[in-house]
């Protein structure tokens, strides 16, 4: 596990974007970020499971979070145009954004794979994500340092067989954080990949359905690495790739 005691207050004074925030690991993120100070802003599809983690962040004495419904499969560039002035308007500038947010899709041979299944993966994966990291970086530019987190896999530092979809848009992930990180290596914004690792989680349930889920780790235990990548200990560090676990 990653070796890191992130401070109280780490995140005082930050607003943070967390897409996929209803559940898994990005529900525990926007628990964490908000138990060390941030304001944060929970994306993601289902309105019910947002909810229920902004009464829990409420219900902790933390700062009020703010829900932001929105389905990446099917979002607009006038929605991700629309969400960057809601941000501007209310807090002026953004100082993180986690991209969690992914689906696994069918785990197959390539050969069996659908073109409209591929298609969904890497809208929702890829297509989302970018569009997302574009209409935040003009807020991200204006905060006084940065950082932007890419949620990545193993199966997206090296391939394996049957997963399809989700490995190559954990490579398309893996690349658009290497690019964004060489263009704004001499800005206050850093951009690093996260992968995870095995986790208590739905996606891992459905991954892995013979597993024994007791064998990994719950979401609050990996998260030291997301404090360390969101908090200003990591300035400086950008355009890598790091293992949770």
């Amino acid at each position: 596990m990653f070796d890191y005691t992130a401070p109280a207050g780490l995140l005082a004074g930050r607003t943070i974007l967390i897409t996929g925030a209803g559940r898994g690991i990005g529900a525990q993120a926007a628990r964490t970020y908000a138990a060390y100070g941030a304001t944060v802003l929970l994306l993601g599809k289902t309105e019910k499971h947002l909810n229920a983690v902004y009464d829990e962040i409420l219900a902790a004495g933390h700062a009020e979070p703010v829900v932001i419904p929105l389905d990446l499969e099917k979002a607009s560039p006038e929605a991700y145009s629309e969400l960057a002035a809601m941000v501007e308007a209310e807090f002026g500038h953004l100082d993180g954004l986690l991209h969690n947010a992914s689906i696994l899709g069918p785990r197959t041979p390539l050969e069996q794979l659908a073109g409209d299944n591929f298609a969904k993966v890497m809208q929702i994966n890829v297509n989302a994500m970018f569009m997302l990291n574009s209409a935040m970086l003009p807020l991200l530019r204006l905060a006084p340092d940065a950082s932007v987190i890419f949620t990545s896999s193993s199966v997206g530092r090296k391939g394996r067989a049957y997963w399809g979809a989700y490995a190559v848009s954990k490579f398309a992930t893996e690349g658009l954080m290497q690019v964004m990180a060489d263009e704004l290596d001499d800005t206050s914004i850093r951009a690093n990949s996260l992968n995870p690792g095995g986790t208590r989680t739905d996606m891992r349930a459905h991954a892995y359905p013979g597993e024994n889920p007791d064998t990994n780790p719950t979401p609050a235990e990996i998260m030291p690495l997301y404090l360390y990548l969101m908090g200003p200990d990591s300035i400086g560090v950008t355009g890598q790739a790091f293992n949770a676990q």
